[in-house]
């Protein structure tokens, strides 16, 4: 007889959304994660008072209620809106490019000159189908916005040149003609107050749960330790890169303790130019209005991935996209897994869409029960 019902590898949140509900529905679970914590990429510490979001920003917002209203069993949200800044040499932008962006790039106050320059310039380019990220981001918003805001940050984050990348990729950001630093439309926004890792640790409340465990150790030693596998990990690495690696972009994060109460006076500032390596700078205070006498920044450096490495973010390019259907097929030959979350559908998700889907997921196997 097995021990477990479900062995679940991953305890980020679409392992620690399964575990619970799966608790609730009656069934035995082990959650397990290789590093030394719980929570995944959204974990959070305590440095100085500050939670530190050891993995990059994570900002909660989804325009799903059913969603919101489910996080919020676990967590208190603040009210926090993400208005990140842009620095391009010594000029300072609003981002996500709206009515103050335009203002100071043009010196202009209207959303009738705005729209004038960038069709203007739209149609000085002659692209009317884009081909490459380069030609997508011109044919959204002109060269202006293209050589200040997206050319340098785009080029650093994925280590290609604009027009080697896919055009899809630069759909996500959003123009609006009003004045409205506010990245994000969804009506649910926020930080959980005492942190991400908190939530989590909610979640998993009564689950068994062992960090610093590798999988493959695991299932080697004991084969038979559940019936059922919920897997959260690489889909390639579980088929042992049988078909070849999946390609990822991965970040180097350095934290610096100031002894100073506000650095950058914003939670979230990107660095556009080329020759600063890295791409943003957080303080992480600013997330929960923090008055502490220190502050805590993060700059974030990618990488191109390599085993050993963090994967961070799938590069959904042709190859990779084939190579993951590939993945996909050999899946099926294993019906007592389930893959689940960023890795293991190879996707970049929000949160609240991981969260969705692993909703999505245990109401699809709870039919089963």
């Amino acid at each position: 007889m097995k021990k477990y019902d479900y062995l679940i590898v991953g305890a980020g949140p679409y392992g620690a959304v399964m575990a619970c509900e799966l608790k609730k529905a009656g069934k035995l679970c082990l959650v397990i994660d290789r590093r030394e914590h719980i929570a995944g990429n959204v974990f959070t510490e305590d440095i100085e008072g500050i939670q530190v979001h050891k993995y990059g920003a994570h900002i909660f917002h989804t325009a799903i209620k059913e969603v919101w209203d489910y996080v919020n069993q676990f967590a208190e949200f603040n009210h926090y809106i993400n208005a990140p800044l842009a620095v391009y040499q010594d000029e300072l932008y609003n981002l996500p490019f709206n009515m103050n962006t335009f203002s100071r790039l043009w010196n202009i106050k209207t959303p009738k000159e705005a729209k004038a320059i960038i069709a203007r310039q739209i149609e000085e380019s002659g692209i009317t189908e884009p081909q490459n990220l380069e030609e997508q981001a011109i044919f959204l918003g002109g060269r202006d916005i293209y050589e200040k805001l997206i050319k340098g940050y785009t080029e650093k984050q994925w280590g290609r040149k604009c027009t080697e990348l896919p055009a899809f990729i630069i759909k996500r950001l959003p123009f609006r003609f009003v004045y409205d630093n506010n990245y994000f439309s969804d009506p649910y926004q926020g930080i959980p107050m005492d942190g991400y890792t908190a939530m989590i640790e909610k979640m998993l409340a009564g689950v068994a749960v062992r960090t610093n465990t590798d999988y493959f150790d695991l299932i080697k030693e004991q084969p038979d330790i559940a019936a059922n596998i919920i897997y959260t990990g690489m889909i390639d690495e579980f088929f042992d890169y049988k078909l070849g690696h999946l390609a990822y972009r991965s970040v180097t994060f350095k934290n610096e303790v100031l002894d100073m109460d506000n650095y950058q006076g914003n939670a979230v500032i990107n660095y556009t130019e080329e020759n600063i390596p890295y791409t943003r700078i957080i303080e992480h205070k600013h997330f929960v209005f923090g008055k502490q006498e220190k502050t805590v920044i993060s700059k974030e450096y990618p990488s191109e991935w390599e085993v050993g490495m963090e994967p961070y973010y799938p590069v959904n390019d042709e190859k990779n996209s084939a190579r993951f259907k590939a993945y996909q097929e050999l899946a099926k030959e294993v019906p007592h897994v389930i893959f689940g979350g960023r890795l293991g559908n190879y996707r970049y998700y929000d949160m609240d869409k991981v969260i969705e889907a692993a909703l999505d997921k245990f109401s699809e196997i709870k039919k089963s029960f």
